[in-house]
C-alpha cells in the first residue's frame, strides 16, 4: 500500500498549486457529515443540501487525489453501510434522512469508478475486498435495468416498477463504471465477463441510438458526457465536441449549464476539461480549466456557477461536487497521480469503442433523438 506521505497533490502550473488544491479538498471536507456523507453543500441560509450516492462518490476521489485519505474513507464506509440489499442507495437524503427512496441506476454503478480510483490511488487491496461485495450487488443492480437494446432505465421507484426513461448522461457514467467495475473484478480474482459484455451493448447504444434516450439536449452533460465517459471517442467525438462548443461554452468565463440561460457552472466546466484532455485537446482543457478560476473563492472552495446576465453568483451555494471536479480535472491535466489517466484508460486498456474512428463500423445508422417529456434533473 503507499504511504500517505509519499502523495503529491496534483498541481496545474500558473493555474492552481497544490497548496491551493488542498484547501480545495478542505473545502469538501468541512460540509461533510459526521456520518461520513458528503452532501451537495453544508446548510446554506437554513436550507440543507442534499446527499447522493454518485456526488457523494465524487467528492470521495477527489479527497483522496488531494491526499486525504481519512475522510475519504470515512465516505466510502458510510456508503458501504447504508447500501440496501437489492444494491442500491436511495436517490436522495437530507440530513441523514431518506427524501426520496427510488434507486438510480447510474448512481449505484459509479461506486466501481470510486472504489477502482482508491485502488489506483493507494494500492490497497484490502480496502477493494472490503468494497467488491458493495460493488457487486451494486453494479447487478444497475445491470437489472438494462434493456435488450442495451440502454439501462433510469430509476427504479419504491414501489417496484421500472421508469421507462433512459438518460444519455446517466448511461454514459455507467459506462465508465461498468468499465472500472470490469477491471476491479479481475484484479481481484473474481472476472465478471457478462458486466464486460453488458459495457460493450450499453456503450453502442450510447454511440448509435440517440433515440433510446429521452431529450436533454439543452444541458450540457448529455453533450460532452458521452465523450467524458468513453462510449464516444476518436472522429466522433471530435465532432461532437465542435457541435456543441458555440452552444455551451462562454468565451472567457466557462461551459454553460443549460444552452438557453446565461449561466456558467464550474462543475460542468472542469468535466469538459476532462472530456478535451481525454481526446487529447489539452490546450483547449488548460484554457476552460484556467478560465473557470473565477469563480474560486478565497477559502478555496468553488461557487458552483455565475449567472452572467445579472452578474451574480448563481445558485448563490459553494458546492462540494464543483470542488472535486476542480480536483479531479487538476490531476488529468496534472498526470502525476497513478489514477490521473482514469478517463482515458482503464487497466491499460483506451476507455471507449474498440475502434473509435467508426462507432458505426456495425452497419447502423444513428436515428433521430426522441422528444420525450423528462424530469428535471442535473448533476446526473
Amino acid at each position: 500500500m503507499r504511504s500517505e506521505a509519499d502523495h503529491r497533490p496534483p498541481s496545474v502550473p500558473g493555474v492552481v498549486t497544490a497548496e491551493e488544491i488542498v484547501a480545495t479538498a478542505r473545502s469538501i471536507v468541512a460540509q461533510q457529515e459526521p456520518s461520513g456523507a458528503i452532501p451537495w453543500f453544508a446548510p446554506t441560509n437554513g436550507v440543507p443540501g442534499h446527499v447522493d450516492a454518485w456526488n457523494h462518490v465524487e467528492a470521495a476521489m477527489a479527497l483522496t487525489t488531494a491526499g486525504l485519505r481519512e475522510p475519504a474513507r470515512r465516505a466510502y464506509e458510510w456508503l458501504r453501510s447504508v447500501q440496501r440489499p437489492d444494491g442500491s442507495w436511495p436517490a436522495k437524503w437530507v440530513l441523514g434522512k431518506v427524501t426520496e427512496p427510488g434507486g438510480e441506476s447510474n448512481h449505484a454503478a459509479y461506486i466501481a469508478v470510486g472504489v477502482w480510483h482508491e485502488l489506483l490511488m493507494t494500492g490497497d487491496e484490502d480496502f477493494a475486498r472490503r468494497m467488491w461485495p458493495t460493488v457487486r450487488r451494486a453494479v447487478d443492480f444497475a445491470l437489472s435495468l438494462q434493456t435488450p437494446r442495451g440502454e439501462i432505465a433510469w430509476i427504479r421507484n419504491p414501489d417496484g416498477s421500472v421508469s421507462g426513461e433512459a438518460l444519455l448522461t446517466g448511461c454514459s457514467s455507467i459506462y465508465q463504471s461498468l468499465r472500472c467495475a470490469v477491471a476491479l473484478a479481475e484484479r481481484l480474482g473474481e472476472p465478471q465477463p457478462d458486466w464486460e459484455l453488458a459495457a460493450d451493448q450499453l456503450g453502442h447504444v450510447v454511440a448509435c441510438h440517440p433515440e433510446a434516450f429521452t431529450d436533454k439536449s439543452r444541458w450540457s452533460m448529455d453533450w460532452y458526457y458521452p465523450v467524458l465517459a468513453g462510449p464516444i471517442r476518436g472522429a466522433q467525438a471530435e465532432r461532437r465536441l465542435a457541435e456543441g462548443w458555440d452552444t455551451f461554452v462562454v468565451e472567457g468565463l466557462g461551459c454553460r449549464c443549460v444552452s438557453d440561460q446565461p449561466w456558467v457552472t464550474a462543475a460542468e466546466s472542469c468535466e469538459l476539461v476532462l472530456a478535451l484532455d481525454a481526446c487529447g485537446d489539452r490546450e483547449r482543457a488548460l484554457e476552460l480549466f484556467a478560465t473557470i478560476q473565477h469563480l474560486r473563492h478565497e477559502d478555496g472552495s468553488y461557487w458552483t456557477g455565475w449567472q452572467f446576465e445579472n452578474q451574480r453568483h448563481f445558485p448563490g451555494d459553494r458546492s462540494t461536487y464543483t470542488a472535486a471536479a476542480v480536483i479531479l480535472a487538476a490531476d488529468a491535466l496534472c498526470g502525476q497521480s497513478p489514477a490521473s489517466t482514469l478517463f482515458k484508460e482503464i487497466a491499460g486498456r483506451p476507455l471507449g469503442p474498440s475502434d473509435p474512428a467508426d462507432p458505426t463500423a456495425c452497419g447502423c445508422v444513428p436515428a433521430t433523438q426522441t422528444s420525450l417529456a423528462n424530469p428535471v434533473r442535473t448533476r446526473i
